[in-house]
């Protein structure tokens, strides 16, 4: 009896410890599928928030969403170190803030700073002041974020560029030089004036003093940027119109140092003389171009990307948004393209990196401007669906 009793505790020893080496197993295996389908799930592209975005393609792993609506004929942008974006206007009169309290990728409120400008188009900030570009002058609101909320006053920092509208408005920055770099477009589609400082880009001091000319043969640059490393100007500049619907091409172009001549009016795209001014010089004279943009694709905002949100190649890429045609008989552009440089200037690997905003031939939306967020997201401007978006990467 005694054996017998031995051997039944025994048997029952036995399944205790299989069962429990049973479960066991389950929840390693268990915690291994939910870690499996976790990966998974991050390594897909997640879906837009707002379904009117859907339209908008992008590379695998990366999702577009609303930063801001209901932002007016949003243009240009500056982000504040503290995360304040600064927004201006070209057809619109306003000047906008745009503030994100918890930091969660969506803004919370959308401040007016200013109206009654004219053009108020560029915004760029220095030491806590806000400068504005209008059509003819440049002005400044001191300690824009402890006033943003209090009809800021604003002081004329410069107030001597030409009165014209066409190609008028202006992006500016200021340089790792410490200078505002200001653009002054061409009156026209294609003329000389006499007035030297028409189809340049000037920079000046932050107290508006010390105006020069930069660069020269510029038709109408509306953005501009320095490469992280060898701190060298980059802009884009639209081609002029009317020669077709294929030439000449938008310029990606690079200004290494200070006088150089791009081109306008006597040479397009680096090699293309015009029909009434290109008899008097001649392609070979001028700076071409480092990249050819596409024709009339108004290509506008370029910033190199210095985040750390999207993968390693996507390091000091450049993202230019395009603003879209007005005239070609097929529409194109209104997207962002992405373009692959290295720190000797070459440009490579051209190609789009977010479209959809044309839709049959019709644009719902038309990108102006494109910024880096302290988080690596990149946020584009958008002045035709009057709105902020935030392009992300698997969060």
């Amino acid at each position: 009896m005694n054996y017998l009793n031995r051997l039944i505790a025994f048997s029952f020893a036995l399944m205790l410890i299989g069962t429990a080496c049973s479960s066991e197993g389950e929840k390693e295996t268990k915690t291994e599928n939910e870690q499996a389908e976790s990966t998974a799930k991050n390594d897909e592209p997640s879906e837009p928030v707002d379904e009117s975005l859907a339209k908008i393609k992008l590379p695998d792993g990366f999702k577009i969403d609303y930063y801001a609506k209901n932002v007016e004929n949003a243009r240009s942008m500056a982000l504040s170190p503290s995360g304040v974006l600064f927004v201006g206007t070209r057809s619109n009169d306003k000047v906008f803030a745009i503030v994100d309290k918890d930091k969660d990728g969506k803004a919370d409120e959308t401040i007016t700073i200013a109206t009654g400008l004219n053009s108020p188009n560029g915004v760029a900030l220095k030491d806590g002041d806000l400068y504005v570009a209008e059509i003819s002058r440049i002005i400044k609101f001191p300690k824009i974020e402890q006033n943003m909320r209090n009809k800021p006053k604003y002081e004329v920092v410069y107030d001597k560029y030409p009165s014209d509208t066409h190609h008028g408005w202006k992006y500016i920055a200021f340089g790792p030089d410490g200078k505002l770099y200001v653009p002054v477009g061409a009156p026209c589609n294609v003329c000389k004036e006499e007035n030297p400082v028409y189809a340049t880009i000037t920079r000046l001091n932050a107290d508006g003093t010390g105006m020069e000319i930069f660069a020269e043969g510029v038709r109408n640059t509306v953005g501009f940027t320095w490469h992280p490393t060898t701190k060298e100007l980059w802009f884009t500049d639209n081609g002029r119109d009317m020669l077709g619907d294929n030439i000449p091409n938008d310029e990606l172009n690079l200004a290494t140092k200070k006088g150089q001549h791009f081109g306008f009016p006597y040479c397009h795209e680096g090699e293309i003389p015009d029909p009434e001014f290109g008899k008097n010089r001649d392609c070979s004279e001028f700076v071409k171009p480092v990249q050819k943009l596409g024709p009339h694709v108004a290509a506008l905002g370029l910033k190199f990307y210095n985040g750390n949100m999207f993968p390693d190649q996507y390091k000091n890429q450049l993202f230019i948004a395009q603003h879209g045609s007005w005239n070609r008989s097929e529409p194109i552009g209104y997207r962002v393209m992405q373009l692959a440089v290295d720190g000797k200037g070459n440009a490579s690997d051209y190609k789009t990196f977010a479209e959809g905003w044309l839709q049959d031939g019709k644009a719902w939306g038309r990108p102006v401007d494109v910024v880096v967020m302290p988080d690596g997201a990149l946020l584009v401007s958008d002045d035709t669906n009057n709105a902020i978006y935030r392009i992300s990467y698997n969060e």
